[in-house]
């Protein structure tokens, strides 16, 4: 898999100033035939530029833009000018504003044009530069003892300014790393810290599902994902299996926690041990969605007994108003369920 996105662009021949790029981070336009019933129309239009970073920008010209037009639009810092694809226009980048939460006061950066064939070309031979740059930004890095991996490096459309994306734990100097890559680049340079997720976005893979990542394909924002999302789901404490390629904890572990949570709500106590005419138990494993417990003698540990939920309810319930000692868990274990008996042969 490439890292870039850009590095997949191929000549369209029906559309000759026009490019075709991957799918990365994608929405399909679903309102570019329908004509809006208002007088109202947007002139706001999405932009992706290298990997995961897209913006909105004002047609303030009114200038004719369609979907996958090269354009030249304003800078982020206002110096010189970037290059983009268009990848919504419409009444849908209206709704993709509010879905973003973003400010309409805050969007004032423009679109100058579409882009020209000769800016096209400067901004293909700076990407196909990218890749080195990043080889040469790291190795001064490494030399610098610099506690930092520089995970991407972009241009800006017209070459005045690189952009370096870096990962770190703790704060770093980085003034020595600018004076050498100015020097040696004859540029602005920028260094931006992002977040490992954000890291795992920009260079892509393959999950263990057998599918891109969701981070680089459709998920844009990062909710924290905490070890308790694992245990409430009934799943293994590996390590190995449940981080993802950013080495944090795979994001589709809160994908389905609201299900299970509010499954969970009907089952009493994990933790609660429950006394038995045979001994102490306590709860070894649960099924969540067939509402049904596995519980264990503390003395016998490897036999388990799979019990319904609201048996044990009424257990608990009982136990608690009339101090009462609960039947042996042979007894409360249904006929049609088997008991479990884990043996342990000497290797």
């Amino acid at each position: 898999m490439e890292k870039s996105c850009y590095n997949c662009l191929k000549k369209c021949n029906d559309f000759p100033n026009k490019e075709i790029k991957c799918l990365k981070l994608n929405v399909i336009d679903w309102l570019s035939n329908v004509q809006s019933p208002f007088e109202y129309k947007s002139n706001f239009v999405e932009v992706q530029f290298k990997n995961d970073r897209k913006d909105i920008f004002i047609n303030q010209d009114n200038i004719i833009i369609n979907k996958n037009d090269i354009v030249t639009v304003e800078s982020k810092s206002g110096i010189g000018y970037d290059i983009g694809i268009v990848t919504l226009t419409g009444d849908l980048v209206r709704l993709q504003i509010k879905n973003k939460n973003i400010n309409l006061n805050s969007l004032c950066k423009k679109i100058y044009r579409i882009s020209t064939q000769k800016e096209i070309n400067i901004w293909k031979y700076l990407r196909k530069k990218e890749n080195k740059n990043l080889l040469y930004a790291k190795s001064i890095a490494k030399n610098l003892n610099l506690n930092m991996k520089i995970c991407d490096a972009e241009y800006q459309g017209d070459g005045e300014k690189i952009i370096f994306y870096y990962t770190s734990e703790n704060r770093i100097d980085f003034r020595k790393l600018i004076v050498v890559l100015a020097g040696y680049f004859h540029t602005r340079i920028e260094m931006r810290q992002i977040g490992y997720r954000q890291e795992a976005a920009k260079i892509g893979g393959i999950g263990t599902c057998g599918r891109e990542l969701c981070c680089s394909t459709w998920l844009k924002n990062f909710k924290s994902v905490n070890i308790n999302s694992a245990r409430y789901q009934q799943l293994s404490i590996n390590i190995q299996k449940i981080t993802g390629q950013c080495s944090k904890l795979k994001c589709c572990l809160n994908y389905e926690l609201d299900g299970y949570l509010s499954s969970i709500k009907d089952f009493p106590d994990f933790n609660r041990k429950i006394h038995t005419v045979k001994g102490i138990a306590k709860c070894m494993k649960i099924d969540v969605f067939k509402k049904k417990m596995w519980f264990a003698y503390i003395k016998h540990p490897n036999t388990w007994f799979k019990i319904e939920v609201e048996k044990i309810k009424k257990v608990i319930e009982e136990e608690k108003k009339k101090n009462k000692i609960c039947p042996p868990l042979e007894k409360l274990s249904t006929n049609d369920i088997q008991k479990i008996e884990l043996k342990f042969k000497d290797l």
